[in-house]
């Protein structure tokens, strides 16, 4: 788990320094220009593009391997080989920018949709196999958390800790309100949670009863609590567990 966080920030950091570097007019448009070449492009052909000298050309290109956004190599255009160095080409590599401010996570829904659909049984609906596969996500990635961090006994205060490093990698946004209760500020599924609240905000709330019970949480349940520009899903205390606290002694 620890793994897969460091890995999303640096993938974060990553996105949000290639958007850095394309904001400059003449690098976004030579980028733009080669990967539509469906080919190497020469520093020529790159500076031609724009319209500015070779050096500066080159100067812009570097920044854009150094960003991981081309990769360059020397090559003869068109097959020829010349008497000489072979110039520098360059092309577009498979990297992808995604920056989502506040996060979203519109693609993890899509997968586990997908795994609804293809295992839906006979005897179910596709709501229902949606809620199930969403459950089973969250519980497979909790089992999967306990097993690397091995954190024993988890009680409401000690397991709503453990939940935030997976609420604040996929986005949720996690406030801790009171030292058993989570609100999170952010939906990573909006705003296709409006289009469907009731499927959407339903595979919610299961994935992360799920993650609950794969990490083995006590006294803590995820429950539907919409509220605008939110989530609408918080932790807090089972309201059995809370009812006993509460009861007067006899």
């Amino acid at each position: 788990m620890a793994a897969d966080l460091t890995s999303r920030a640096d993938a974060a950091d990553r996105a949000i320094g290639s958007v850095s570097v394309l904001s400059e007019d003449s690098r976004r448009r030579m980028f733009l220009f080669i990967r539509r070449a469906s080919r190497a492009v020469t520093r020529d052909e790159a500076a031609a593009s724009v319209g500015i000298s070779r050096k500066l050309a080159a100067f812009h290109l570097d920044k854009l391997v150094d960003a991981g956004l081309l990769r360059a190599r020397y090559e003869t255009p068109g097959g020829i080989r010349k008497v000489g160095r072979q110039p520098k080409v360059y092309e577009p590599t498979d990297a992808q920018i995604t920056v989502n401010i506040p996060d979203r996570r519109h693609e993890f829904l899509a997968d586990v949709l997908l795994d609804a659909v293809l295992t839906e049984g006979a005897d179910e609906t596709a709501t229902q196999a949606a809620m199930r596969t969403a459950e089973q996500r969250g519980r497979e990635m909790g089992e999967n958390a306990r097993e690397e961090t091995r954190p024993g006994r988890l009680g409401p205060e000690r397991g709503l800790t453990a939940c935030e490093r997976l609420l604040n990698e996929y986005g949720y946004e996690p406030v801790r309100e009171t030292p058993t209760q989570l609100r999170l500020r952010n939906c990573p599924f909006h705003p296709l949670a409006a289009k469907a609240p009731d499927l959407v905000c339903g595979m919610n709330q299961a994935f992360l009863s799920g993650y609950l019970s794969g990490l083995e949480v006590s006294g803590v349940q995820a429950v539907l609590a919409p509220e605008p520009g939110e989530c609408c899903v918080r932790l807090c205390p089972n309201a059995s567990d809370h009812d006993e606290r509460m009861a007067p002694e006899r």
